[in-house]
């Protein structure tokens, strides 16, 4: 099960679209669905939980929280909409294509890829890439 929720005033369109394309991103992935969570959320409330849970004061458009057990995905996924918009902007790329590729990003994340190192952020760029072309909406 994929849930949708807002701790802002955004509201999320085609969110059917993005939870068939994100299962068949995870069945692509060879992973079984378990229980994901969106929650949509402005920079300040971002900032606490990266504050509060992980000891950082900074920025940034997502954190996730990983409760994958075997090859079942679950997790809370919380993005910041200030940051993706400001991301979308300084990358010159639409809020949608950046909204889309942050969204996939955590589910990539539960399927076992990393964005350490730069051999590792090629392979996730290019997981996101090949899986962002598979949209239909």
């Amino acid at each position: 099960m994929i849930e949708f929720h807002q701790e802002t005033d955004f509201v999320l369109d085609s969110s059917f679209e993005i939870e068939q394309w994100l299962k068949f991103c995870i069945h692509q992935e060879n992973k079984e669905l378990g229980e994901i969570s969106y929650i949509f959320c402005n920079d300040d409330y971002l900032l606490d939980i990266n504050i509060k849970h992980l000891k950082h004061n900074t920025l940034t458009d997502i954190i996730s929280f990983d409760y994958v057990v075997g090859n079942v995905i679950s997790g809370d996924i919380f993005i910041s909409i200030e940051r993706v918009m400001d991301n979308a902007k300084i990358l010159s790329v639409s809020f949608k294509d950046e909204l889309h590729r942050v969204i996939l990003h955590g589910i990539l994340h539960y399927c076992g890829y990393q964005d350490k190192t730069q051999e590792e952020k090629v392979l996730m760029r290019s997981k996101e890439d090949y899986y962002l072309s598979l949209r239909t909406f």
